[in-house]
Order: structure tokens, then sequence, then C-alpha cells
């Protein structure tokens, strides 16, 4: 009786390997650019997870959170390693984090570029937070016609470029380092590229297209003086941060929505947390 009885509550509870599935199907591997490194970094597949906690980046003050409220499982956008390493001690901070993992028994699952070109990923859900609507690629992705980088939409009613910036600066959570606009700030925007994240190798892309604007992160001075001198879509920079971190509440739905629809209870929560390596913007006087 008391065996059944553990069995049956076995079968309540998710696993982390369970999830890792359901993350791969919606946001296949296949789908992530070959240089990435994306799926389960840290964990054992047939854990127990009641509890998931979802962020922008695998840094100490995440796991610390994951602590504090008992998570068994962190999903990130951003990979722990990009390249090979020999060694996890803790002399080092991506070793620390690692070591605090496995001795806490917490998984570690990423889902990187193959979430930022998927439906309901990184790109849509930035397009959706600014309210576009009619949305299509940005560019196709080369190996499947219903993944695309990016998303080109348009706004149900044309705003100034300065209005257009500050609905941006409204929408995205706070950070630190805000937005930067680049363009005539009377110019008329209504066709909206955006592109979560480092933005700029789109720039080429972007001026292709028949767009009043260009929202991304991390852009470059020498290229985005060379858009704007090219009579390209007026530039709004974003932090790398705050133009992914839209995702994670869509995340958050579709995971508790799919938990609920499997009959399995799971609580999922996002962190707000601001994982910037910045602290503070200041403007120069001088």
């Amino acid at each position: 009786m008391a065996g059944t009885q553990l069995e049956s509550e076995a079968a309540l509870t998710l696993t982390v390997g369970e999830i890792a599935e359901w993350m791969d199907g919606w946001y296949p591997p296949s789908a992530a650019a070959n240089w990435d490194r994306v799926g389960l970094i840290a964990g054992r597949r047939n854990a127990s997870v009641e509890r998931v906690l979802l962020a922008v980046d695998p840094v100490d003050v995440v796991l610390e959170q994951a602590l504090e409220t008992r998570a068994d499982m962190v999903i990130t956008h951003h990979p722990l390693y990009l390249r090979g390493t020999s060694f996890v001690s803790d002399d080092d901070a991506k070793g620390r984090l690692v070591s605090e993992l496995i001795r806490n028994d917490v998984a570690l699952f990423n889902a990187h570029t193959n979430a930022d070109v998927t439906p309901l990923g990184v790109a849509t859900s930035l397009a959706d937070l600014l309210g576009l609507v009619d949305q299509t690629f940005l560019e196709a992705h080369p190996s499947n016609p219903g993944w695309g980088y990016g998303r080109v939409g348009r706004l149900a009613q044309p705003l100034s470029l300065l209005n257009f910036s500050q609905l941006v600066a409204d929408r995205l959570p706070a950070g630190p380092t805000g937005i930067l606009v680049g363009g005539d700030l009377e110019s008329r925007i209504q066709t909206v590229a955006v592109s979560g994240g480092s933005g700029d190798s789109f720039l080429e892309a972007v001026r292709g297209l028949d767009v009043d604007a260009y929202v991304t992160a991390d852009l470059r001075h020498h290229p985005s003086s060379e858009h704007l001198e090219d009579k390209g879509p007026a530039l709004i920079c974003g932090s790398h941060w705050a133009t992914e971190w839209p995702w994670l509440p869509v995340l958050a739905r579709r995971l508790a929505h799919h938990a609920a629809s499997v009959g399995q209870p799971l609580d999922v929560e996002v962190s707000t947390l601001v994982t910037e390596p910045w602290a503070l913007h200041l403007e120069t006087k001088g």
C-alpha cells in the first residue's frame, strides 16, 4: 500500500528530463546557431521538479535566488559555457556555479539562439511587447521556413520617433542603462524591426527592408553611424538583458499551462533581478 502511494506521488511530480523535453520540443536544438551550446547544462534528468526559476543569465545572484525560493530547476536564456572547459573547481565564477548547482541538486537548462528564432521565443516576445501586428521575419532561417531571426511588424497607429522611443522605454524592464535613440526625433514610425540581444549584424538586412525603425541592443559606434549616414531606419538601442527578458513571462505561462494540461503541478517564477554588467548610467557633462 505504501509503495503504491509513493509510486502515485512520484507519477504526479515532473522531472528535469520531462521539462527538458518540452523545451526541446518548443525550441529545438537544431534551430540553434552552430557555435551555440543549448540544453541541459547540469542536473539529473530523473530528478523531481516542483518549482522552476526563469532568468536571462546563469550567474551567482540567480543561483542564490533559486536556493532562496527552493527552485529545483533554473532555465536561462544564456548558456553557461560557449567553449569547452577542463575544470569546474570553485576557483572561478563558472566553476563555483556548477559546484553549487550539483551540491544543492539544482538543474540548469538553457535555450539560447534556438529560442531567438522559434515561435513564442525572444523575437516574438519583444515584438508583442511593443504592440507590433502583422509580424514577419526580419531574416529567414536557412533550414526551416517556420523559423526566423528577429521580427518585423506594424504599430496600430504611427508615432513620432520621440514618442515611439518613449513607448519602448516604458515597456522594456527597468535597468541602469536605459535606451539610446538615433535618427530624426520627429520622423514618422509605423513599421518596426526588432531583434532581442546583440543586433548590429542585422543592420544591413534592416536597410534592405521598408521599415521606419529598428529596436535591438549592443549597437556599436561605427556600424550605427554608417547606418544612419546612409539614411537607414531610426535606431533604438536597449540593453542586451532588457531586450531579451520579455521572453521569460511568455515562457512562464507556457510552462505553467502545459504542466496544468498534463495534470502535473509546477510553480514557475520569473526572476526580476537585473543581471546587467552595469550598475549605473550617468550623463557626461564635461
